[in-house]
């Protein structure tokens, strides 16, 4: 007998989306930009085999709760290459999403990594005062060199490799660059007449790379933007939208919108991952009668900091001397659209050597806690990515998310490669920093 109150869900979720599901005319352009059908070569691990999935669960030929619907929708990486190719617009994202939520209904029956992830989402995540604690604790491990030494002493064979992986993702979030060696202050110089902007910090960014939010509010003053970030806000939601509790997204999302308030004031964020997820309030909030038109004007003012500084000529600082190649973040590729913005942020470094990236725009294989959900086929997606690295030759990648700089960094520091892994706007910092734009902090 069929499970109708899960089958309902998902035809619920979908049912906005209907005509765009059914748009789909299986023409294959989405196969060879899928990261997982390329490293499988099954067709239910493709858009348009999942689509099928989808369909047939939609129409109840299929039951929600089958192995093939539950493992091909949890392969997905959710990375959204395939809506750029696809010539009848099908928002797969928001498919996924939908798919997703039926799924995560059962997660207590899909094993401790599943039901580990949902206790972390609903008693962790929608709780700041643990987040922050959970982060503090990590931010010690790492500090304190425990994780670095239980990683790379004999120890480390005791441990199944995914929890080793997991201990390479918190090791390299470490800052990889030596800043503070650099010319000049800490401290933007006085601008006058800065246009205000809101920054929304991220709880991942903000709990182990608030380096990056730190290099974005100077690197924004000096391009005579002041950028504030609220004291109210929250996670972006997205871990809980992409494992499928789409409630527990709304209730953040609701969060965030009161926190920044409204107006027209530029939201800018520096992580693809959470940036995908904010311009997708509108979505996510559609049918709520008190939020939908909030969240739809608040994700018209959301834009990444590399959109923000490409507004105006970008300030040019000073030259740097490493080979820099530079690896697209899915979900600011294909959430929020940046695709030349973060190369002009780079190229306002003079003579910079940016060296071109094979297969930069396909996916890493992190995919927020993807790597650690589905680490064999995570570990294919990012073995072509650290081969591609190689042949740049370059010794320090930049990349615009947090969870893509810890996913290449960790499979970089185990497989011995002389890699250092940053955020674009970390570099443009210290471009500036020897510029001398910085005054010396009081």
């Amino acid at each position: 007998m069929h499970d109708i109150s899960v089958n309902e869900q998902l035809t619920n979720a979908v049912h906005s989306e209907e005509q765009k599901l059914l748009a789909c005319v299986h023409c294959g352009l989405c196969l060879e930009a899928c990261p997982t059908y390329t490293l499988t070569g099954d067709e239910n691990d493709s858009p348009r085999g999942r689509i099928y999935l989808m369909r047939a669960v939609v129409e109840e030929k299929l039951r929600s709760d089958s192995a093939a619907f539950k493992t091909h929708i949890d392969r997905c990486l959710g990375c959204r290459a395939c809506e750029p190719v696809c010539p009848a617009g099908v928002e797969y994202g928001e498919l996924l999403e939908a798919s997703r939520a039926t799924i995560y209904s059962r997660s207590a029956e899909k094993g401790l990594s599943y039901r580990l992830l949902r206790l972390a989402l609903n008693h962790i995540w929608l709780h700041p005062a643990r987040l922050r604690f959970a982060f503090a604790f990590a931010r010690l491990l790492r500090q304190s060199g425990v994780a670095g030494l239980l990683l790379s002493s004999r120890l480390a064979g005791l441990f199944s490799k995914r929890f080793q992986f997991g201990l390479g993702l918190l090791v390299s979030s470490a800052p990889q660059l030596s800043a503070q060696t650099e010319q000049g202050g800490s401290e933007p110089r006085d601008l006058d007449q800065m246009k205000p902007a809101l920054l929304f910090t991220g709880c991942v960014t903000e709990g182990l790379f608030a380096r990056v939010n730190e290099a974005t509010r100077r690197v924004l003053q000096v391009n005579s933007v002041r950028a504030e970030p609220p004291t109210k806000q929250v996670c972006c939601g997205a871990l809980h939208a992409h494992a499928g509790d789409l409630e527990g997204a709304r209730v953040l999302a609701r969060q965030n919108i009161a926190a920044f308030g409204p107006g027209d004031v530029p939201v800018i964020t520096n992580a693809g991952g959470c940036g995908a997820m904010l311009v997708s309030y509108g979505h996510l909030l559609a049918d709520d009668s008190t939020f939908a038109a909030r969240a739809q004007s608040f994700s018209a003012r959301v834009r990444d900091v590399s959109q923000q500084l490409e507004t105006k000529p970008i300030v040019s600082g000073a030259h740097l001397d490493d080979a820099v190649t530079y690896d697209a973040s899915c979900h600011l590729l294909n959430g929020q659209h940046a695709i030349e913005a973060p190369l002009k942020v780079l190229r306002a470094i003079p003579n910079l050597d940016l060296v071109p990236l094979e297969g930069a725009e396909r996916c890493c294989g992190g995919a927020g806690v993807y790597n650690l959900l589905e680490p064999e086929m995570s570990e294919g997606v990012l073995q072509e990515k650290l081969g591609h690295i190689r042949e740049t030759g370059a010794t320090l990648l930049a990349t615009g998310n947090p969870g893509c700089q810890m996913q290449i960094g960790a499979g970089a520091q185990i497989a011995e490669m002389q890699l250092r892994v940053c955020h674009p706007v970390e570099l443009l910092d210290i471009s500036y920093r020897r510029a001398g734009f910085y005054r010396k902090s009081s």
